[in-house]
């Protein structure tokens, strides 16, 4: 089957090219290897050896046709030859039904090779880039990982079903269709050659101008995207009301509004000039074929069947041939996609794991959690996140963690989860260094309640579930209680199947963390991370959940990044960072008296922090004082609302 070079399938109008700079600069950053690519298609070589001998065997069949047309007009018609005229004719139908299954089956072969190619890609570039650090994706764009996955991966089936077929095609279009016009006519063939390349040159002149009004029209319309999801998300519509911002977004929206109109204008007016060439040209060379066929000098006996005939074929090779001008590009653009494709497939696994892991099956482990003179730097930072950090947590004990903000409270934390691996030193689980713990097992054993709560747009059901797909119902239920959300779920009309949207903006702060912790909690982990993970609850709510926190983490080892006093005073030991150092490590009472950074955070609370009074005795040190300013606040039941100082963290 001859595919159309230009256009979509059925032939859609022609157009040019430029090779893509960014493409280009794109193999210059990351030069591929042409066996790379063909491994991936090795598995299919059969199938595209029938892709490819299906587009031969269409492209030579369907230059039978000029020479039956020859036939028709010069013999048939004329010696009114019923039998030739109607195997002529049957002769043309049946290879017009040929090509016509060739393409079928052309068309099945190769989407089916270019889906399993883009299925396998696929499924590889997402496996690994789950495996890759959180670094990665902090210094990633989330819509570059978006595009690679879906835009350029979906591109290989361009290359597979479009690009590598329409070149087999071209090709043998015009080597074929060259050696009929040579059979039928080598004087015509030679005002070919005069007459083609200046029809090309300026088809393609005028393409190239029409390219450039098209990208920037394409600019515009992504600029014009880009405003309508800023301004029009959920997001967007409440800082733009906040900030009073409506009639500036509006202009800002009317002035590239107003730019598009004119280069949609324009670029219909470069369209039209386009079409307009091309039928110029269409016209044109047939003209000058007649011309030539009518002049004694040149005709040399040719008949009229042979003129239609060459004609037919002239404007068949005009489009392959355009079409082949354009591989140069088309080969570009397809090495481009590769090339940004293996480009992850080769970024290095910094946390993966261990070659000979220790199994840790969760019912054996207690839980004891060392940081054993642990060091931390981020990548591309002047200095240290974490420095020396040693600290012990036995197993079933709670330590919190406190300091000011960028102290390395969240950075020690996350280790534990191996987020990260330290720089120096280690952390280890029951003497065992994390990075000898499979990490699947490691998921197990550590369960993380963040700050910055992530809910999938799924039902409630489906969020907590995706902590353990085979929980039961029941087990869910449990979960949600523990939290304190089983309630409000019940309350809603779809109950747990209610969907949460995006982001979970259907539900407040205070009720996407509770869901959060009774997801973490649903997997029963040995070890709780919880990163300040009642911050955005209300006084009764973060009560309610803390008391449920305090049930749950019992026989569990407990780690807690620090924002109120009501969370902290009753950890085993709470530790003092200061830039990635530990300045202090107590209880509370004993820091408090110690009168150092942690008595000071205490007197720095402000309205939810310690009298006036309990402030003095933190500055100075004195303990003498601290049971008279205790027992008043028992007397007057107000401890628990002094007890809520908000830690700068």
């Amino acid at each position: 089957m001859t595919s159309p070079p230009f256009g979509g399938p059925g032939g859609g109008p022609m157009r040019t090219r430029k090779a893509d700079p960014a493409d280009r600069a794109q193999l210059e950053e990351s030069p591929v290897s042409l066996r790379r690519i063909g491994a991936l298609f090795a598995p299919y070589r059969w199938q595209i050896a029938v892709v490819v001998a299906l587009i031969v065997a269409s492209s030579a069949i369907s230059l039978a046709n000029p020479f039956l047309v020859r036939e028709v007009i010069d013999r048939a018609i004329p010696e009114q030859n019923v039998s030739l005229l109607v195997w002529a004719v049957i002769a043309m139908l049946a290879i017009t039904v040929a090509t016509a299954v060739f393409g079928v089956v052309q068309t099945w072969i190769s989407t089916t090779v270019g889906q399993r190619i883009m299925h396998n890609l696929r499924t590889r570039v997402f496996t690994h880039l789950q495996r890759q650090s959180l670094g990665f994706f902090t210094r990633t764009r989330g819509g570059e990982i978006q595009s690679r996955l879906t835009n350029d991966i979906g591109g290989m089936q361009t290359v597979v079903t479009s690009t590598a077929t329409s070149i087999a095609s071209n090709v043998t279009t015009v080597i074929g269709t060259a050696i009929a016009m040579a059979v039928l006519s080598w004087r015509l063939s030679l005002l070919s050659l005069i007459v083609l390349p200046p029809a090309i040159w300026l088809t393609r002149k005028v393409a190239l101008m029409r390219r450039e009004i098209t990208a920037q029209r394409q600019k515009a319309l992504a600029d014009m995207q880009t405003q309508i999801e800023e301004s029009l998300s959920i997001s967007g519509v409440q800082l733009g009301k906040t900030l009073g911002a409506g009639p500036a977004l509006s202009e800002r929206f009317s002035g590239t509004s107003t730019h598009l109109v004119d280069l949609e204008v324009r670029s219909q007016l470069s369209g039209r000039w386009r079409m307009a060439t091309m039928s110029i040209i269409f016209s044109a060379i047939p003209a000058l074929l007649y011309l030539a066929a009518g002049l004694p000098a040149t005709s040399g006996g040719m008949t009229i069947g042979t003129l239609v005939a060459f004609t037919g074929l002239q404007t068949t090779l005009f489009r392959p041939l355009m079409g082949l001008l354009d591989v140069g590009v088309s080969v570009t653009s397809s090495l481009a996609l590769f090339s940004r494709i293996f480009q992850y497939l080769d970024l290095p696994v910094e946390i993966d794991d261990p070659e000979k892991p220790v199994p840790m099956p969760r019912e054996k482990v207690d839980g004891a959690v060392r940081f054993d003179q642990v060091g931390f730097r981020y990548e591309n930072a002047d200095r240290d996140a974490l420095t020396d950090v040693t600290i012990d947590v036995p197993a079933g004990s709670s330590l919190a963690l406190v300091g000011e903000t960028g102290s390395g409270k969240t950075t020690l934390a996350s280790l534990v989860a191996r987020l990260h691996d330290p720089t120096s030193g280690r952390v280890t689980i029951d003497g065992v260094d994390l990075r000898d713990i499979r990490l699947a097992e490691l998921s197990e054993l550590v369960g993380v309640v963040s700050q910055e709560t992530y809910l999938l747009h799924a039902t409630i059901r489906e969020n907590l579930r995706h902590a353990r797909p085979e929980a039961s119902d029941a087990e869910i239920e449990a979960a949600a209680r523990a939290a304190q959300v089983h309630e409000l779920i019940s309350s809603l009309p779809d109950g747990y199947d209610t969907v949460v949207g995006a982001r979970g903006h259907r539900f407040s702060g205070g009720e996407k963390q509770r869901i959060a912790i009774a997801r973490t909690l649903l997997r029963d982990p040995r070890i709780l991370v919880l990163d300040e993970a009642t911050s955005a609850l209300d006084n009764e709510t973060e009560r309610a959940v803390q008391a449920a926190l305090d049930v749950v983490s019992r026989g569990r080892t407990t780690i807690t990044i620090a924002h109120r006093l009501s969370t902290i005073r009753d950890a085993d030991q709470i530790a003092v960072l200061d830039h990635g150092r530990v300045a202090e490590r107590g209880t509370h009472e004993e820091l408090r008296a110690l009168g150092g950074r942690y008595a000071a955070l205490l007197a720095r609370g402000g309205g939810a922090g310690p009298t006036a009074e309990e402030g003095a005795v933190a500055e100075r040190g004195a303990t003498d004082v601290a049971p008279r300013v205790q027992a008043r606040r028992r007397a007057s039941g107000s401890e628990e609302a002094g007890d809520r100082v908000a830690v700068e963290v």
